[in-house]
């Protein structure tokens, strides 16, 4: 016969709650706590009924995601992320895309389909704050990325200006004086590309270096094809940049693909960096330098987030949560060499 919740609870000795805690994925359990009832759980066997625990605690547990866009390869991965993450707390996983629109995020958010998930996280590019705060009201909701939910839901982010100015002060580290910025996005109102634009423009300031707005190209989206509309646009130009900086790598892979036929060799014509260090990057010729935002820490410390909303009766105040994130320095800027820098709070 299987061990009951209280037979558990006496073995590792901790409260029937921690164990239902650790059970459920809901409420606070430190790690060492967490990790000793786990291995009493896995000696015993023990297997909880999902669906009458669901039943007795009103959850489904069932929790959703929406990102902007299943196609960029940045949120792909995250997406993957936060499923795996998710079945450590025994929660199914929905995932949603939102097209970036405030119809489309205000429709997931609004939904019938919202009315059946436990909580909800959600990577908005277009609601603004105070709509955001108003869903937050009615759900466990928490807000990934630079649109800052008004302090009502638990907010993870990145060090965007940090970011970019580690990224910019490398390329003028190796001598760089003519240096693009491109992924401008004044058409979204989610602040990423602002921020990005702040942390270039700042390093360039603190280098005595002006920033140039013949060098700072804006996009529709952060594709490949994007970034390589902007690399022809700046060698065009008549003066053309000696390094480019790509507010994502899918921009940047566009872009180096129209520096190499057009003869310049990257680096040691035109530098190049994107953002987000996914794995096309890894394995382009040359490797692409990016900023690699910790996106396992950004899945993890989310679904914590969540499970704390979840599990507990009342209000509490909002978290933000601000990831690390560092530089990995490849071919594209340094050559045959590689290294990481690591920055950003821990």
């Amino acid at each position: 016969m299987t061990a009951n919740l209280r037979e558990i609870a006496a073995r590792a000795g901790v409260s029937v709650r921690t164990v239902s805690n650790v059970v459920s994925g809901a409420g606070p359990v430190a790690p060492a706590t967490r990790a000793r009832v786990q291995q009493v759980l896995d000696e015993v066997g023990y297997r909880p009924n999902l669906a009458a625990r669901h039943l007795r605690g009103g959850r489904t547990g069932v929790v959703g995601l929406v990102v902007p866009e299943l196609t960029s390869a940045y949120f792909a991965e995250l997406a993957g992320l936060v499923v795996a993450s998710a079945l450590d707390r025994s929660w199914t996983v929905v995932v949603n895309e939102s097209g970036g629109t405030a119809e489309g995020e205000r429709r997931l958010l609004t939904g019938g389909g919202s009315r059946m998930l436990d909580g909800l996280v959600v990577s908005p590019w277009a609601l603004p704050p105070q709509e955001l705060s108003a869903h937050a009201d009615r759900l466990p909701l928490v807000v990934l990325g630079e649109r800052d939910p008004a302090g009502t839901a638990d907010h993870v982010t990145v060090d965007n200006v940090a970011a970019a100015h580690a990224v910019t002060t490398h390329l003028v580290g190796l001598g760089r004086r003519r240096i693009a910025a491109v992924g401008l996005q004044p058409q979204l109102a989610n602040g990423t590309a602002a921020q990005r634009l702040l942390g270039y423009r700042q390093a360039l300031a603190d280098a005595g270096l002006p920033h140039e707005e013949a060098l700072e190209v804006p996009v529709a989206t952060l594709h490949r094809a994007e970034g390589a509309r902007a690399a022809h646009a700046l060698l065009d130009g008549p003066h053309p940049p000696d390094a480019v900086f790509c507010f994502s790598d899918g921009l940047a892979l566009g872009a180096l693909r129209v520096l190499l036929r057009s003869g310049r060799r990257v680096p040691e014509d035109v530098a190049l960096a994107g953002f987000d260090d996914v794995e096309d990057g890894r394995y382009a010729t040359p490797s692409l330098t990016t900023v690699s935002p910790d996106k396992r820490q950004i899945a993890d410390r989310a679904l914590a987030c969540l499970a704390d909303r979840i599990g507990r009766r009342g209000p509490a105040a909002a978290q933000r949560i601000v990831v690390p994130h560092r530089l990995v320095v490849r071919e594209s800027t340094a050559g045959a060499q590689e290294t990481s820098q690591g920055t950003g709070p821990a």
